[in-house]
């Protein structure tokens, strides 16, 4: 059997002690946002990335190991296990390959080769591969295998038995799958066409014609088809609007499994076997061979975009707050109305109100009068325009009103994406029991702005917009992703502990959502907390989930000012230690961060942390934290664009150059919003005067970039960006 931390530290390239310190501490209930944090020494500074690496591949060899063991006793149960093939499912390291192991031994249901030898022709097939130099009288040896009683009354009933034995025989060796499997994936062509439609679908059809179009006579080497393509293929042929094949030279195949049944090209049973080598394959081999390459494929594909959508996540979720500030969500609409709210800088709903400035109702100054009311009662420094229906018309209602009286806030478009499903939730209800559904979703509009990492967590992550094929992936594989980035990004932001909701805590290292409630039901009781030890009077907080927590929990205003940043308690003696050599009073240390910096520099990292009773990586993070004490890592990206006036499609020009923010990042290229109605594409090949292989690798979800406008399609609505300075 398979030493596991051996295979994961060769395979990953680490020292077997820091897997084995990552698996010990995984077992012992430390999560990972805590492991990457707070026990560097133990792991060698490992990121969150390869502790998730390791863990994932730890799962997957432990299943491995067990299914071994399952294979083993079965195989054995049937006295056919060899101490070859014992040691050959031993050093396995991939299912697959395990898999083609077992496959002879497997028990089948009713099969042409069962039936057969079921009759008692197995010793006749194995008798034409044992004999390619016989020289008898064939038909006497067939007729030996003649038994009225198992329905073998001819010689052409046994042999056509013994070739079925045989043909199943071939599919079930493991070095036949394993190089016809090799082969497909190197030399086959991925093939796709219009399925001719019935009459009555072809008005269906039609409708898709803009979607699968480009997929109607399409054909790829396998090496080089884009996970996008899979999947839309493979989406294709589920909707029944493609035909999706593997093509390529069947000889060389053949030719693979005749070198392991006809070694002996002048064996007398020669032009029978290979008969049944061309039937094995198009009957057994390659039917199921081609579901698994299209497995692996589309396993490929579905990982891929999971990565995407996790990347896009992630960046979205990392949006620079704009707290401190009052602001105005409206959710536009134009039958229902435009709901409007107001927050103020915690996130408290202040007011709100429905307007009609657009069709059919066109109560334009009403509406006007309405929102200014507002603006001016509550100071609002921004609104949030959600970019759904009339978002385009609504946001020419507000530049026009922030122009015509000359007002001092700013507005921007917000992705609504998940608002409505916010906005019915159990959650929602339970924050607005007044409000009714269609009000709350502008609320989340607004605390996107305010705070997005803290809303956005509220939704379903594949709710959010920055998806790509989300509902055709692996549901399970896609939400256990998504939980992971939000679990990150939460952990690597923190948490307020007296302003955070439920939801948010629920992603805090070592809570759940039973801690997370309580946590919240103790704040309304006791009041605010004002130090982390508290943390231990909430039910359900005990030893474990304090050291899991603490860290992440962090307590502005507290008297202790290490309370509010990533330092430890179980470092605060080290902290404290340091500040008595630093000569800097505890409650000085915000105004103390330049004295601490030039300080440091002059130290030796390595003497201090001996002095003090700590390790390097952990000093190192204690400095940084004393160096910005309280600080929130999204405050050192870059804003999101604010705007006073709009522009409209028929505004724009070729080779006009305009910010804008990047909303969605594909394969293919991303979605920029430069505040028109429709975002425009800057496709891969436009994003650099160089080759781009991945657009992740130059844009993200949020960033604010320049592009130069190279085309406009206004009757499709379509507008093509460049970032190519020539």
């Amino acid at each position: 059997m398979l030493n596991i931390s051996n295979v994961i530290a060769n395979e990953l390239t680490l020292t077997i002690e820091q897997v084995d310190s990552v698996l010990a501490l995984l077992e012992g209930g430390a999560t990972i946002p805590f492991i990457a944090r707070y026990r560097k020494e133990k792991t060698g500074g490992l990121d969150e990335e390869m502790l998730r690496d390791i863990q994932e591949r730890y799962q997957y060899l432990t299943i491995l190991e067990e299914r071994k063991q399952t294979i083993l006793e079965t195989i054995e149960e049937q006295g056919k296990l060899t101490d070859e093939l014992k040691s050959r499912i031993g050093t396995c390291t991939k299912l697959q390959e395990l898999e083609d192991l077992y496959l002879p031994y497997k028990p089948k249901r009713k099969t042409r080769g069962t039936v057969a030898k079921a009759k008692g022709l197995e010793p006749l097939a194995q008798f034409i591969l044992d004999n390619p130099g016989y020289k008898g009288n064939f038909d006497d040896k067939l007729a030996e295998f003649i038994d009225e009683e198992k329905e073998v009354r001819t010689i052409d009933d046994a042999l056509r038995g013994a070739k079925d034995i045989i043909a199943e025989m071939m599919s079930d060796s493991a070095e036949v799958r394993s190089a016809v499997r090799e082969f497909v994936v190197r030399k086959s062509v991925v093939r796709s066409e219009k399925v001719k439609e019935k009459k009555q679908e072809q008005s269906k059809q039609q409708d898709r014609k803009d979607v699968y179009q480009v997929y109607y006579d399409f054909q790829v080497d396998i090496k080089k088809i884009k996970p996008h393509q899979i999947l839309a293929i493979n989406r294709g042929e589920r909707e029944k609007v493609l035909k999706v094949s593997l093509e390529f030279d069947t000889a060389p195949v053949l030719e693979t499994i005749k070198s392991a049944y006809l070694p002996y090209r002048s064996s007398f049973f020669q032009e029978m076997l290979e008969e049944v080598i061309a039937d094995s394959f198009s009957r057994l081999i390659y039917p199921s061979i081609e579901r698994e390459v299209r497995g692996m494929l589309t396993e490929k594909a579905d990982k891929h975009a999971i990565e995407v959508f996790a990347t896009n996540l992630r960046q979205l979720l990392l949006q620079p707050p704009l707290g401190e500030k009052t602001i105005m969500g409206i959710d536009p609409g134009f039958i229902s109305g435009s709901k409007v709210a107001v927050i103020d800088s915690t996130g408290k709903y202040l007011d709100g109100t429905t307007i009609y400035p657009h069709p059919p109702q066109n109560k334009k100054q009403e509406a006007v009068d309405a929102v200014m009311n507002m603006v001016k009662t509550y100071d609002v420094a921004i609104i949030a325009i959600g970019n759904g229906t009339a978002s385009r018309e609504t946001e020419l209602l507000i530049a026009d009103m922030i122009q015509e009286h000359n007002l001092s806030c700013k507005y921007m478009i917000v992705s609504e994406a998940g608002a409505s499903v916010y906005s019915a939730s159990k959650l929602a209800k339970e924050e607005f029991p007044d409000l009714e559904a269609s009000m709350r979703g502008n609320i989340s509009i607004a605390r996107r702005v305010l705070d997005p990492l803290a809303e956005l967590i509220k939704i379903d992550p594949k709710s959010i917009g920055v998806g790509l094929y989300q509902h055709d992936v692996n549901q399970k594989e896609l939400a256990e992703k998504l939980d992971q980035v939000v679990e990150s990004c939460v952990n690597y932001v923190g948490v307020d502990v007296n302003t955070a909701s439920v939801p948010l805590l629920t992603f805090v290292s070592g809570l759940n959502k039973r801690i997370a409630g309580n946590i919240v039901k103790h704040r309304e009781k006791i009041g605010r907390f004002t130090s982390r030890t508290q943390l231990m009077d909430v039910s359900g907080i005990g030893e474990k989930v304090f050291e899991q927590s603490a860290g992440f929990l962090k307590i502005p205003g507290s008297e202790n000012p290490f309370d509010n940043t990533f330092i430890h308690p179980e470092s605060y003696d080290a902290a404290s230690t340091l500040l008595e050599l630093l000569n800097i009073p505890r409650h000085r240390i915000k105004e103390s961060a330049t004295a601490i910096d030039h300080t440091v520099i002059k130290i030796d990292i390595a003497q201090l942390a001996g002095e003090i009773g700590t390790g390097e990586p952990t000093l190192r993070d204690i400095i940084e934290n004393l160096k910005k004490p309280g600080r929130d890592p999204r405050e050192e990206l870059p804003k999101p664009i604010l705007r006073s006036d709009v522009l409209k499609i028929e505004d724009l020009k070729e080779g006009m150059k305009l910010k804008g923010t990047v909303r969605n990042v594909t394969d293919f290229g991303a979605f920029v919003d430069i505040g028109v109605k429709e975002s425009g594409l800057l496709h891969i090949s436009q994003m650099a005067d160089k080759f781009i292989k991945n657009p992740l690798d130059v844009v993200q979800v949020g960033e604010v970039i320049e592009v130069t406008i190279i085309g406009i399609d206004l009757e499709r609505g379509r507008i093509a960006l460049s970032r190519k300075e020539n």
